[in-house]
């Protein structure tokens, strides 16, 4: 069991996502950084997609009522403490029952993932464990809360020499705090409705990311676009990424809990390769864009999922000792 005793600024219970269900109007909700979710939990022994603690620019006071292996991934928390102790960051963590967990805040970016041995058990929802913030939907439907008691699997054993070995990932293949960040585009169905300026923009221009951003879509600054003439469009099918044009110029790019439909023009789509740096990005982060073919696209995509699972086999052998 976990007890929440203070809960941070924006905490949530998240899983990879409940898919399947945007011909009823639900969405997939689910880790706004995957690699970083599916990673804290490879390195407790859980399943990649058992349900974490997403954490956002504040992190949460928590105490763990059983001995267990914690992993915290993502935006370094340079502040996160166990029982007073630093709490490196990219490795598993012997914690005791008992123990006060106080994670503090976030020195860039703005998401991190705690992952707890035997993984959050609250009853799944729709085959997730996912809260959609926006939705109220989720075995928890808001945001934890101080009070709020989290439920553990059963615990997971790993090797006896795990907790004397000193290592870590290296983070610098999936969080980078450099500015700006660029991020590579697809072409929309509605690109060439841009004015010759805008569309010069887009990929030229320096954006900032909005304060009202979260977790259903990031909002871009400064640089009004505009379309060569207003038109009417029906509601069409929404995907993560899509970058959507309302009538103010300010383009948002749809996140993990973005409406199943829209009916703004789509200029553009962030491709799925380069969605969790954008799930990194505060208000005030300064953004490019850059156009990518859809076969490059493809490739880079394909690319980081065989790092990623290359990655988790690498450390399950590691932390069953056959590494």
């Amino acid at each position: 069991m976990i007890k929440v005793i203070k809960p941070g600024l924006l905490t949530s219970l998240q899983d990879m996502g409940r898919e399947g269900y945007a011909h009823l109007g639900i969405g997939a909700a689910g880790a706004a950084d995957a690699p970083c979710a599916r990673l804290a939990n490879t390195l407790v022994g859980n399943r990649p997609e058992a349900c974490v603690l997403e954490l956002s620019l504040q992190g949460p006071q928590l105490q763990l009522q059983r001995d267990a292996w914690v992993a915290l991934c993502g935006a370094p928390m340079p502040q996160a403490r166990h029982d007073k102790q630093p709490l490196p960051m990219w490795r598993p963590v012997r914690v005791r029952a008992g123990a006060s967990l106080d994670l503090g805040g976030m020195a860039a970016g703005c998401r991190a993932y705690l992952a707890v041995d035997g993984g959050i058990d609250v009853p799944p929802l729709l085959g997730s464990r996912s809260t959609d913030l926006n939705a109220r939907l989720g075995p928890l439907e808001q945001a934890i809360k101080a009070g709020d008691e989290l439920p553990l699997g059963p615990p997971v054993e790993l090797h006896p020499d795990t907790e004397s070995l000193e290592w870590s990932l290296d983070p610098s293949p999936w969080f980078d705090a450099s500015q700006p960040v660029v991020l590579r585009v697809l072409a929309g169905s509605h690109t060439t409705m841009l004015d010759d300026a805008s569309r010069r923009a887009l990929t030229e221009a320096t954006f900032q990311v909005g304060t009202d951003s979260n977790r259903v879509g990031v909002r871009l600054l400064d640089v009004p676009l505009m379309l060569r003439e207003p038109v009417e469009m029906l509601s069409e099918a929404s995907v993560p990424g899509v970058i959507q044009l309302p009538p103010g110029g300010e383009p948002i790019v749809l996140m993990t809990e973005h409406p199943v439909t829209g009916g703004y023009p789509r200029i553009g789509k962030v491709a799925d390769v380069d969605l969790p740096r954008l799930a990194q990005c505060r208000p005030g982060h300064r953004v490019r864009l850059t156009w990518i073919h859809p076969d490059a696209a493809f490739s880079a995509l394909h690319e980081q999922r065989r790092m990623l699972g290359k990655l988790e086999g690498d450390i399950a052998r590691r932390l069953t000792g056959e590494a």
